[in-house]
This record gives C-alpha cells, sequence and structure tokens, in this order.
C-alpha cells in the first residue's frame, strides 16, 4: 500500500510554544486546489508608457484557494482523549491562530490598553490624531504540498462550516474554505526559511518546464516550418 503524503499548513519563526511551531496537517488532503496568477496590471493593459513592451514592472502574484474536511469520527472510535474533550476543536484552533497577529488576542488586549492610558495621559496636550504603533507581526506560514511544492504564504481568507456536534457541542465535524497568496520573497529578506523555501520551489518549477521542453523538442519542427 503506497504510503499517503498530506499537505499541511506551518506556522514558523513567531512566540508560540517557544520553538515548537503551530502546525495543522490535513485529516483528508483536499480533492482539489484552484491556483489562479494575477497578472500585474501594467502588463495586462499592454502600457503604452512603458519604455520597452517587455520590461518587467511587478511580478505576478499566485494564489491558492482549497477547502479542508476535518473530522473526528475515527477519533472517538478509537477513544481518543483530544477528540472527547474537544472534538475537532484543537485542530480549527490551531488554523484560526495562523490568521491572528503572533501574540494573539491576549497580547492585543494588553496593547490596547496602554495604548488607551497613554492616549488618556497625553489627551490633554495634544488632540491631534493618531494611529497606534502595531505591537506584533502576522505569522509566517509555509504552505506544503507534496515535495515540490514548499511555499511562502499568507492567509487572505478562511471560512469555517462547522456541520456535526457532540454532547457538549463540540465541532466534531467541519470544513474550512482557505484562501492564500504565495508571497514573493526579495534578497533583502531576513526571512531564510521562507526565501529558502521560495528559491527551492522555483527550482523544482524550472526543472519541471526544462523537462517539459525536453520531451517536446522532437515535435517542435513539426510546429515550426523554418
Amino acid at each position: 500500500m503506497a504510503f499517503l503524503v498530506r499537505g499541511a499548513l506551518l506556522e514558523y519563526g513567531s512566540d508560540f510554544l517557544g520553538p515548537i511551531p503551530n502546525v495543522v496537517i490535513f485529516q483528508f488532503n483536499p480533492e482539489s486546489l484552484s491556483r489562479t496568477i494575477q497578472i500585474p496590471g501594467d502588463r495586462a493593459s499592454g502600457n503604452k508608457e512603458s519604455k520597452e513592451s517587455n520590461q518587467v514592472g511587478s511580478f505576478p502574484i499566485e494564489k491558492i484557494s482549497l477547502t479542508a474536511h476535518f473530522s473526528a469520527a475515527d477519533q472517538l472510535n478509537e477513544d481518543n482523549k483530544l477528540a472527547r474533550m474537544f472534538g475537532i476543536g484543537h485542530q480549527l484552533a490551531g488554523l484560526e491562530k495562523m490568521v491572528y497577529p503572533s501574540g494573539g488576542l491576549i497580547s492585543s488586549a494588553i496593547g490596547s490598553t496602554i495604548d488607551a492610558i497613554a492616549d488618556a495621559i497625553d489627551g490633554a496636550e495634544d488632540e491631534s490624531p493618531s494611529t497606534p504603533i502595531p505591537r506584533q507581526k502576522y505569522p509566517r506560514i509555509l504552505f506544503i504540498w507534496g515535495s515540490t511544492r514548499i511555499l511562502p504564504v499568507i492567509i487572505e481568507s478562511m471560512s469555517i462550516t462547522e456541520q456535526q456536534y457532540d454532547a457538549h457541542l463540540n465541532p466534531i465535524q467541519a470544513e474550512v474554505s482557505i484562501g492564500l497568496a504565495i508571497l514573493p520573497i526579495d534578497n533583502c529578506s531576513d526571512d531564510t526559511i521562507a526565501k529558502g523555501a521560495f528559491e527551492y520551489s522555483n527550482l523544482i518549477k524550472e526543472t519541471q518546464a526544462i523537462s517539459n521542453l525536453t520531451n517536446a523538442v522532437s515535435e517542435i519542427s513539426d510546429l515550426v516550418p523554418f
């Protein structure tokens, strides 16, 4: 029987449990992925102001959408303790944490309180509007899909549909629609993990493209008459 490779989302480089990453492995691999490559506006519209028609402005952005399914049925049959306590709540919580700034809701609340106190102290002296300084960063996430696609991404959207519950109203079945955008990493980035993953996946794609060209060489003469 062939070994099943599962896809996953992995959050790294945050303060969540120190060096231990937050990882959610797809219980059932999505049956399909929708990939959209957004062409930059200047290229898609044929910007006539460009000095050269093939001059690069901004790079295309690839977006991925998928639906992940989760069920506690097998774990409940095996009397799994986590499933008995939370159903699939712990898996959903791991996913949800990936869309919040590092530090979670507690740190955000503390930061808001500090800002409110500072505003109260300085309010009489300075009534000009101000924008709070962000105190957290969004999580760094890798989308892992087999050995050929390990990509740095941001989660742009997440829709959770809880479908069944246990006697304690813990969700025991759900589907999660996720929208991802692949992050292009420049040479100045200090995120060595994202940079390595992006370069690795691009190298695999380049290799596949070359393999396709090698396979098509014999047919080129039939397509081009000169």
